[in-house]
């Protein structure tokens, strides 16, 4: 069997390569080439362009880099042709792969794509697209079925892979909380994101807080992507401003304990932490399943934040309240994400009630998602119509 993998981001490379792990089970002797990062890579993938060169964010950075992703069509188009495969497994990053589906359906090759696009958050046009272009869609939320069938597409709920992502191992909290927490009371973890653009816009709002906070220690969790010096940039940035507006104090204890940035260990990190400060998007869900009680915080660009007012058609931006209909973690978003709101909703989430009563929504929503197995559920529902659509 030969398999084209295409997953453009940090989040579809890890769904991507539990799901290739599963079909490797299933069929040993399959054959992969495609787009995406280190974890498909180490499974065999033949990248044709890794997911550093294909992580763009926002509707500014898409336009202001269109010459590269025209390039990035034509030669992963040419790579599929030429490598001919039984089918393409389109991961997520729906702006390239939806293209790609109508690239492949014109050559008569199968489409089958795992994590729908949001489409029932904006751009529903895209379920025309869809229906017209994918064979098979193999959906992770609960509701996802529901809103396909109304839009008379049948689609197959497997589950929410981080499920089974989580399960995998013991992860080293204690090791974190013993290494960093000494002398302090309480760990927030800061996660603002994978991209250079998100995080330079999102983490300084985020370390504005931490001199209110003298008894919690603060850290930060590093993208794989981005380089130590980058964060250490935003660090020294973030000293230099609190000797204008703190005391001698504070401003010592920030030279000396500065947030420190843990690079690939996030979920480590979640395993220790007693907070979380987190940018929308999956890493919303993911705080959530470790059990930490957390804020959302999402700023954009003017020029974003004003098309995505007029465009996203949801309640919430997070895929936790999302999953549940109603607010459970609180959302700060554009302007409502300053310091003051920051320092305010921490003290709140803080609480004793507060803490008691987010984690019995978390534990509701681990059951809407259903239980572990999804990357296998999906790897059996590939294989299986591939066997009957061959």
């Amino acid at each position: 069997m030969r398999l084209y993998l295409i997953a453009g981001e940090p989040s579809g490379d890890l769904h991507g390569s539990n799901l290739l792990a599963e079909i490797k089970a299933l069929e040993p002797n399959v054959e992969c080439r495609g787009v995406g990062g280190d974890r498909l890579e180490s499974l065999g993938v033949k990248l044709v362009r890794h997911i550093r060169e294909t992580n763009f964010m926002g509707f500014v950075q898409v336009i202001q880099n269109l010459g590269m992703i025209r390039k990035l069509f034509k030669d992963v188009e040419a790579d599929i042709l030429e490598f001919k495969p039984d089918a393409v497994i389109l991961i997520d990053y729906p702006g390239f792969n939806l293209r790609i589906a109508k690239f492949c359906k014109r050559h008569k090759i199968k489409v089958l794509y795992y994590i729908s696009p949001q489409v029932w958050a904006w751009k529903k046009s895209r379920v025309k697209k869809i229906r017209r272009n994918v064979d098979r869609m193999f959906v992770i939320l609960p509701f996802e079925k529901d809103f396909y069938k109304e839009e008379g597409i049948e689609v197959e709920f497997v589950g929410h892979p981080l499920l089974d992502e989580l399960a995998k191992s013991d992860y080293a909290g204690k090791e974190i909380r013993s290494q960093f927490l000494k002398g302090k009371s309480q760990l927030v973890a800061l996660l603002p994101g994978s991209r250079k653009q998100e995080i330079g816009r999102i983490l300084p709002r985020m370390l504005a807080v931490v001199d209110q906070f003298p008894d919690a220690r603060f850290l930060i969790a590093g993208a794989p992507t981005q380089d130590q010096e980058f964060y250490q940039g935003l660090l020294d940035k973030h000293v230099l401003q609190g000797s204008g507006r703190s005391s001698r104090k504070a401003l010592i204890q920030a030279v000396q304990e500065p947030p420190a940035v843990l690079h690939g260990r996030t979920y480590d990190l979640l395993a220790a932490a007693d907070y979380a400060l987190v940018t929308s998007g999956t890493a919303t869900l993911e705080v959530a399943l470790f059990q930490v009680p957390e804020i959302v915080c999402y700023a954009t660009g003017n020029l974003s934040a004003w098309l995505a007012r007029r465009l996203i058609k949801v309640k919430y931006i997070s895929l936790v309240n999302l999953i549940m209909g109603r607010e459970v973690v609180r959302e700060l978003i554009q302007q409502e994400l300053n310091t003051g709101n920051l320092v305010s909703e921490l003290r709140k989430l803080m609480d004793p009630d507060s803490v008691r009563e987010m984690n019995q929504s978390y534990q509701e929503l681990r059951q809407r998602l259903g239980n572990t197995g999804a990357s296998r559920r999906a790897a059996e529902g590939m294989r299986r119509f591939l066997r009957s659509n061959s």
